[in-house]
């Protein structure tokens, strides 16, 4: 008997616990929460990595230049950077072997119990319902550029329309996602070419040192401080990649795609954090795009003096990389809530598929928190509540993959970790110190995180953990390492 039977136990109705039932409940219960199968091949799942992602590369990244200038942002990408490679090939190996809908949830069940995996899915969607959230003011940015017009009506068009898209069908959704994010990468490179074009590396240090900062200098203008509260602004580079694993029901032979598809889309994102970095800063100066809501745009438009037939294609296709993370990261959400409904964590109704296997419910009431959350209008604040939800997780999942080594060394693993547990203590390390960062720049995040924490906690405490659904993947798959131990 192998794990991979967890990834279709769910429906079987033969297991049996808290708030199972019988089996001819169960079996009714998880027909009504069927995801469409094989879906995804690795190249889909590298081109979702990607549009996961990608809006951080045409705004929300330059926000760090106030906090450390180029020098602290440069080194808080490095440092986060390594987090991530060391985080992807991390789960890499844990999506290989636990291959659910559950993404950072189910591997935390399996390796910390189910506490540890619902503060893993609770942390993990906060990340995805505050993302779209702050992605809505930077579309919302553009729009007004283009247009004219923004605000509410804005952020309404956008969730109707992409929640719409992904309640008709994953498989056009992941389509029409993927073509989308690739518009937006020709549109990154064409920046990058023409930014290139009017690069001066005067322009990168532009920012003038605070002589009251420890360790101020033109490269750090904010001094040593400044590289930590540059932190999580490089995240936004590369936050929401490790949501990949959570297509793994819907994709082709997961075992051997998944590793394919998340390390390809790390590679992807890095060498983009590197040029646009560089080039963008390099072109216009970095104090001019400290504050800017569009700053691929007005680097162009500074170092060409005015807009020119370059701005304008990448103001329109950038648009595109907006809506390419704000369409995948709703995705993103409406799987890991849908998990959690499932294995009932969260109130059941929320995992209902509909006739075209996809979780309506998942994907409206997440979208409205997040609408609401838009409508604020704080992209900054929200940015940095979204990172530090995902810092939580990071350090959860990275203790999961350890703990799992030690607990279950035969575990059977399609794909190993480079470095193993070395590679992934790093990334571990490295996610508590972006959570200790995230304070430095704002305190108020970790108010607000608490809170939603503190409600999810007394839920889940009180009522949902007495009812748990055992024939949900993540649950058989703890269930059949349990009998395995108690066989040995």
């Amino acid at each position: 008997m192998t794990d991979q039977r967890a990834t279709t136990g769910a429906g079987s109705g033969t297991s049996s616990g808290a708030g199972s039932g019988d089996g001819a409940g169960d079996a009714e219960y998880f027909e009504e929460r069927q995801l469409q199968r094989g879906a995804a091949g690795w190249v889909l799942l590298a081109g979702l990595g990607v549009a996961y992602v990608i809006s951080g590369d045409f705004a929300g990244w330059n926000f760090g230049l106030a906090e450390g200038g180029w020098g602290g942002m440069l080194v808080a990408t490095i440092v986060i950077g390594t987090l991530y490679f060391c985080m992807v090939l991390g789960l890499a190996e844990l999506s290989s072997t636990i291959s659910t809908a559950g993404g950072g949830y189910g591997f935390a069940r399996r390796a910390l119990g189910p506490w540890g995996g619902f503060l893993t899915g609770t942390a993990i969607l906060i990340e995805y319902a505050i993302a779209p959230a702050a992605i809505a003011n930077f579309i919302s940015a553009y729009t007004e550029s283009l247009f004219g017009f923004s605000g509410p009506l804005v952020f309404a068009l956008f969730y109707a329309v992409f929640i719409g898209l992904h309640i008709y069908g994953v498989g056009e959704a992941l389509k029409l996602m993927f073509v989308i994010t690739a518009i937006a990468v020709v549109a990154l490179l064409v920046f990058v070419i023409a930014a290139a074009l009017q690069f001066d590396p005067a322009n990168l240090t532009d920012i003038p040192a605070d002589p009251g900062a420890a360790g101020s200098s033109s490269f750090l203008p904010f001094g040593l401080l400044g590289i930590w509260a540059a932190l999580p602004y490089a995240i936004w580079f590369f936050l929401a990649v490790e949501g990949v694993p959570l297509a793994a029901e819907e994709t082709k032979d997961p075992a051997k795609a998944m590793p394919r598809g998340i390390i390809a889309a790390m590679l992807i994102l890095a060498a983009f954090a590197a040029l646009i970095l560089v080039v963008g800063p390099g072109a216009a100066g970095s104090e001019s795009l400290t504050k800017s809501g569009n700053p691929l745009v007005d680097t162009l438009e500074t170092a060409y003096d005015g807009s020119t037939a370059v701005s304008t294609f990448v103001n329109v296709v950038g648009l595109l990389g907006l809506v390419a993370s704000f369409f995948s990261i709703i995705y993103a959400y409406s799987r890991q809530t849908f998990a959690l409904s499932r294995a009932g964590y969260l109130p059941t109704v929320l995992s209902k598929t509909g006739s075209r296997k996809t979780p309506y419910l998942a994907l409206i009431v997440p979208g409205v928190i997040g609408f609401v959350m838009a409508v604020l209008n704080q992209g900054d604040l929200l940015i940095l509540v979204a990172v530090f939800g995902a810092t939580i997780s990071y350090v959860l999942m990275m203790a999961s993959h350890i703990v799992l080594r030690f607990k279950e060394p035969d575990l059977e693993r399609p794909y190993r970790t480079p470095g193993g547990i070395v590679t992934t203590g790093i990334a571990l390390v490295l996610s508590l110190v972006a959570v200790v960062a995230c304070y430095v720049v704002e305190p108020k995040v970790i108010q607000v995180t608490a809170g939603v924490f503190v409600v999810a906690i007394a839920y889940f405490g009180f009522y949902s953990r007495h009812h748990i659904r055992q024939g949900a993947p993540e649950e058989e798959f703890a269930a059949i390492s349990d009998a395995e131990k108690g066989l040995k």
